[in-house]
């Protein structure tokens, strides 16, 4: 089966065609700058040379037809004919209370999805319309949906309420929903094989950092608690994000700094986080250069790491105790740095770093930890596209076991 996988954003679109049960990638790209001057599409494939094209990509439709173009390019393409896609795959940010796994697209599901972009504003919209121009391009072909909020429905009531009136989460779904979820769901249970373990007999943390960063709590298989809350602003300091923080003091610098709640919401997400503290960059790898000789580079690291620390600490409480903890996106995957500071002064947990293994790990699986550590600790990347496409593939396979 040849699943196509995409993931619409605002102004841009990335694709892989993947052979699920092989695990094979037959191209991928991106295309970026829709609806803007300069608009490009990147595009690689397994055995063939990278390639770029420029056009007037004026819409996602526009630009899917690009994607489907240079798939079935005679020089650039992996395929003779579009009927060769068997399904098509979505990431969809944001599922709410409805959906707590993948699903099969159809007008009941896209009525859900819609009702869900007031809790995700920025991005279901540009989800919702790279679904409508697949289903326009391939009418044909299965659309399936995959939600980054799913994996975190399984979380319990009492870590998902915040502590407003109750009433303001049965009106407005006012709740922890987490994100990332595809990424944690994948490494966990990568990490599972990795040890040959049931993933249903482990406590996994996971942590997901990249310019958005969050953690989750992993018990016998299942998301029990996740650091990003209502939306991804909430938990760990991030590239430009707050993360945790006393709400009032929102209140408070509205007030002082007479600024709007749009204006409030710009600095919050956009302002704040390592670029915000350290003032110089919200690239971990410019902190990192300048941990040593800039001290707001060094307290945005050190606040940084000290939440990554609090997190692991709370959410071995919770699981009461940990088997595994998991290293995985762009930061997670290539700082060393960071993974050796999280794991400082934490044999009390039963984590013995080995620094050779995590000096030699970058974008590879390792265990990264002694042979006598009792808690291990790895690196994984990520791989939230396979997640997608073998979802998909599964949904597929099943709707064609279903009488006609």
């Amino acid at each position: 089966m040849k699943v196509l996988v995409l993931n619409a954003g605002s102004s841009s679109v990335k694709y892989q065609l993947i052979i699920p049960e092989e695990r094979k990638v037959l191209a991928k790209g991106l295309v970026e700058r829709i609806g803007l001057s300069g608009a490009m599409l990147s595009h690689e494939t397994f055995d063939k040379s990278p390639v770029k094209m420029t056009g007037e990509i004026l819409d996602h439709r526009v630009a899917i037809e690009y994607v489907l173009s240079i798939l079935l390019s005679p020089r650039h393409g992996v395929l003779k004919d579009k009927n060769e896609i068997d399904a098509v795959g979505h990431r969809v940010v944001h599922g709410g209370e409805a959906f707590s796994g993948s699903v099969l697209i159809n007008s009941d599901m896209i009525n859900e999805m819609t009702k869900c972009i007031d809790f995700a504003p920025l991005h279901n919209p540009p989800n919702l319309k790279g679904i409508a121009a697949a289903k326009s391009l391939l009418p044909d072909v299965p659309q399936v949906g995959v939600f980054d909020t799913a994996f975190h429905q399984t979380m319990p009531s009492h870590a998902y309420i915040y502590g407003l009136p109750y009433t303001l989460y049965k009106r407005h779904g006012i709740r922890r929903y987490g994100f990332h979820g595809t990424s944690h769901r994948y490494v966990a249970h990568r990490a599972a094989e990795l040890v040959n373990k049931p993933l249903k007999e482990l406590k996994i943390i996971t942590c997901h950092l990249g310019n958005g960063s969050s953690i989750a709590a992993v018990k016998d298989g299942q998301s029990i608690d996740t650091s990003m809350g209502f939306t991804p602003l909430e938990g760990l300091l991030m590239g430009t994000r707050t993360g945790d923080m006393d709400p009032a003091i929102i209140l408070h610098i509205m007030g002082k700094e007479d600024l709007s709640p749009g204006e409030m919401n710009t600095m919050l997400n956009k302002h704040s986080g390592i670029l915000g503290v350290s003032g110089i960059s919200s690239d971990m790898r410019e902190i990192e250069e300048k941990y040593h000789l800039n001290d707001r580079a060094k307290l945005a690291m050190d606040i940084f790491i000290y939440r990554i620390k609090k997190y692991i600490g709370a959410y071995t409480a919770a699981m009461g105790g940990t088997d595994i903890i998991v290293f995985t996106a762009g930061i997670g995957e290539n700082s060393d740095m960071v993974r050796e500071m999280t794991c400082s002064d934490m044999e009390f947990l039963g984590i013995k770093l080995d620094k050779n293994k995590n000096k030699t790990s970058r974008k590879k699986e390792a265990i990264i930890t002694t042979e006598d550590s009792r808690v291990k600790v790895m690196v994984i990347p990520t791989n939230e596209e396979l997640v997608i496409a073998l979802d998909t593939a599964e949904i597929v396979r099943e709707l064609h076991k279903q009488p006609v």
